[in-house]
């Protein structure tokens, strides 16, 4: 299985890059092609909604952003992971998020498998509300499968993360058996 991971935060080794670690790990025991893409290393500017794409076309904007689509289109599994910034994700990775505008009817067609990590210092009942209605809709419009979620409350620093995060990561990676990327 050919899976992409989108990291988004801007401490190389935070939470959130920890628990996507141990996710790759397991997703490598299970023989798949992963590719990393650290958002933060990249320049992706935000939609300007000019509508040149029409939701199925390149975005005219000279960033990034293509690529990224490019590789999400060439791939089975996406991985968005983000720690929370004020009840939401990074805007790195919600300026990724709204740029799927350009490529819109091709993910749809694509019923891509999705995994979702993201990490809070906040142990509350709150926290993850926005973050998580947020992904419930994103997959059911773009007609994604959700194969994973992890949403780490109380993991404000790696020592901060419960073990059962990293297990239940590695094990979600472990769970994608893959053939090396042969289709």
């Amino acid at each position: 299985m050919n899976i992409l991971v989108l990291k988004s935060s801007p401490h190389l080794h935070g939470t959130s890059n920890t628990i996507v670690d141990k996710f790759i790990e397991g997703a490598q025991e299970g023989k798949n092609n992963i590719e990393v893409i650290d958002l933060t290393k990249i320049n992706i500017n935000p939609c300007h909604a000019c509508d040149a794409c029409a939701m199925n076309g390149k975005c005219v904007q000279k960033d990034d952003g293509n690529n990224v689509l490019a590789k999400i289109l060439n791939s089975d599994c996406l991985v968005l992971a983000s720690p929370v910034y004020y009840f939401g994700v990074s805007a790195q990775l919600k300026t990724m998020i709204d740029r799927f505008y350009a490529q819109n009817s091709a993910i749809i067609r694509k019923h891509l498998k999705v995994i979702y990590i993201v990490t809070a210092w906040n142990d509350d009942s709150v926290v993850m509300k926005a973050i998580s209605e947020h992904f419930n809709i994103l997959t059911d419009y773009l007609k994604m499968e959700e194969v994973g979620r992890i949403l780490a409350k109380g993991a404000g620093i790696p020592s901060m993360i419960k073990k059962e995060y990293l297990v239940q990561a590695y094990n979600i990676g472990k769970s994608l058996e893959g053939n090396g990327g042969k289709r």
